[in-house]
């Protein structure tokens, strides 16, 4: 029997990736972990989210450099636009920018 797969919630996903300036430092890993878990939960505009670290697989096409990854979904572009000023975000940004090196964002929109 097969099953229909659940459908991402939201028409706008945001995806960032996050190079750590000190990746082997476990204190700045968990400090970023705990600001950008912060952030998301109190981020009013975000309607669902992932955190990750690079999955152990190996392949030529992948690429795994990055320290974290977060993906966040919105229902539309509006919507994502507001979070970019909101609060919550420039406050996680004051915070976190001092322990990356180097942020990567891909968006897409469902059309």
């Amino acid at each position: 029997m097969s099953t229909i797969p659940e459908k991402i919630k939201g028409d706008f996903v945001h995806i960032v990736f996050f190079w750590l300036k000190n990746p082997n430092s476990q204190n700045d890993r968990k400090i970023f972990k705990k600001v950008l878990e912060e952030f998301i939960d109190k981020n009013p505009q975000v309607i669902s989210t992932h955190i990750g670290e690079p999955a152990n697989t190996k392949r030529h096409v992948i690429d795994s450099s990055y320290t974290y990854s977060l993906i966040v979904t919105f229902p539309d572009l509006e919507t994502q636009d507001a979070y970019q000023i909101d609060p919550t975000h420039l406050l996680f940004i004051e915070k976190g920018e001092r322990l990356w090196e180097k942020v990567l964002i891909y968006d897409s929109i469902l059309k």
